[in-house]
Formats: C-alpha cells, sequence, structure tokens
C-alpha cells in the first residue's frame, strides 16, 4: 500500500488524508495548528506539527519513504513552494500540490509539482460521479488514474458476500473497507452477506468506474 504525506490539514487536505487512511494507505498528515494535527492523528498513521513555511522543519520530517505529497496548503504560496521543493530534494517520485488559482498553479509546477490541482474546479467532477451513479455516495482522485468511492451496495449485491460476488474480477475494483452502523472496518469478513446499509470503500481506476454501472449477474 501506498505511504502519503498530507501538508496541510484545511478542509481538503483533512478529508484527503483520513479517506487516504481508510482507504489502508500509510498516512503522515502534518500542519502548523496543533489542535487540528491533535485532532488527525489518532486516525492517520503518524501526525505532525510543523511549520511549513520553514525548510529545516520540512527536511525534519523524514520523507524519504513516502510514494506520494500532497501539498494542501494554497493560502500559503511559500508554505506550499516549500513543501513542494523540499518533497522532491528527498526523493519522494509524486508531488501533487493544491492550487488556488492558474499562477499560482504555474509556479508549483516550475518548482517541481507532478501535477497541480484545483479542487473548487475539480469538486465539479467530483459531483458529476456521484450525481450520475445512484450508489456513489463520496469520490476522491488520489492521482491520475487511481480514485476512491464510497458506495451503496448493488441491489443486487445485498445478501451476497464478498466472496460470491468476486467483485475483483468483475468489476476490476477492491473494496478496501465496509462501513456498517456509521464505522468503518478495514478487517472484512469475506464470507459475511452485504446489507443494505453496508457502505463500501473502493480503490479502483479512473476508467473502471464505468464498470459499476453496467448490469453484470454476480455468480451465485
Amino acid at each position: 500500500m501506498k505511504s502519503v504525506v498530507v501538508f496541510g490539514l484545511g478542509q481538503f487536505g483533512k478529508s484527503l488524508a483520513l479517506s487516504l487512511s481508510k482507504a489502508g494507505a500509510d498516512v503522515m498528515a502534518v500542519d502548523r495548528d496543533e489542535e487540528i494535527v491533535a485532532s488527525v492523528a489518532p486516525h492517520v498513521t503518524y501526525a505532525a506539527v510543523a511549520d511549513l513555511g520553514n525548510a529545516d522543519a520540512i527536511a525534519g520530517l523524514g520523507l524519504s519513504n513516502m510514494d506520494i505529497a500532497v501539498v494542501a496548503v494554497a493560502s500559503d504560496l511559500s508554505a506550499s513552494i516549500l513543501s513542494v521543493v523540499i518533497s522532491k530534494e528527498m526523493g519522494i517520485p509524486y508531488v501533487i500540490a493544491k492550487a488556488s488559482g492558474e499562477r499560482m498553479g504555474v509556479i508549483l509546477k516550475r518548482t517541481g509539482a507532478d501535477r497541480i490541482i484545483y479542487p473548487e474546479a475539480e469538486m465539479g467532477e467530483r459531483t458529476a460521479r456521484v450525481l450520475m451513479s445512484n450508489d456513489f455516495l463520496e469520490y476522491f482522485d488520489i492521482d491520475d488514474n487511481l480514485c476512491i468511492v464510497e458506495m451503496k451496495p448493488k441491489k443486487e449485491w445485498i445478501g451476497k458476500s464478498l466472496k460470491q460476488l468476486n467483485l475483483r474480477e468483475r468489476y476490476s475494483i477492491n473494496v478496501a473497507a465496509v462501513k456498517s452502523h456509521n464505522e468503518m472496518r478495514s478487517s472484512i469478513d469475506p464470507n459475511k452477506p452485504l446489507k443494505e446499509n453496508s457502505d463500501l470503500l473502493i480503490i479502483t481506476e479512473r476508467d473502471n468506474l464505468k464498470n459499476l454501472n453496467r448490469n453484470q449477474k454476480p455468480s451465485r
């Protein structure tokens, strides 16, 4: 499973860090606000308080083994630039940076970010994906190809176990966790029948989402 560091725990960064952690990723969550870090700490692999406007503070986090860095401090250009630069210097292969506008995006791209995201604009796409399916509850992009979807089980899935459904083979999706009674659990019993309220947290490639909108009869 991938290891991800999230710099900045505003609404976007915090939501992303928690969603990635629920999906089974190793998540390091970083922010300068001690209260915010404390609220996230029980739900991620590691949480740290650091001044993202200080290069030494960022370098001291020990980022060399991270697979992905997400820089989510769009309100502070200086902190964003430092986070991107230090992440690349520490050898993180893929750095995603949040930008508040096109000009900021250009700057962050030039400093080394592999991908620029504009959450306000991309929210439209995310909302569209949720609206296009009666089953989708939440949708998050992890990178250009991989996404996380929280969805209700299809009607034909209810009463059948994950082992019976064989979702990986039929839909090319991976169930990372099952949510029941507002509690998300990553320890899944593949022989337990799905209930109507058993929401699923799924990791898949974006191109595979179309498979979920097709009517396929699962094996008995």
